[in-house]
């Protein structure tokens, strides 16, 4: 399941750098870390759900890979995005 769009408008809105900002790595971040949240929370419940399990790993993987090109490009926001998700960092 997807995020609502009501979530999704509030997560932008929250996480956005500039107005109409859907695309920066802070927002990409952010969605991805709240539908990785909802999946966790699936597989607990259904763990023979392989399918979704290879989407949870997808997820985390994307969101990884953002978080490295982020902290490659501006380390402060990288902090910044880490502290208000409650993230560990990559190494």
């Amino acid at each position: 399941m997807s995020l609502k769009k009501e979530d999704k408008t509030n997560i932008i809105k929250n996480y956005a750098t500039k107005a109409d900002d859907t695309g920066s790595p802070e927002v990409q971040i952010a969605i991805l870390s709240e539908k990785i949240k909802y999946l966790t929370d699936h597989m607990k419940e259904h763990t023979k759900d392989f399918h979704s399990r290879r989407g949870l790993l997808v997820m985390v993987s994307k969101r990884r890979k953002l978080l490295t090109y982020l902290k490659k490009k501006d380390n402060t926001r990288y902090e910044s995005i880490l502290g208000r998700l409650g993230l560990r960092g990559v190494k």
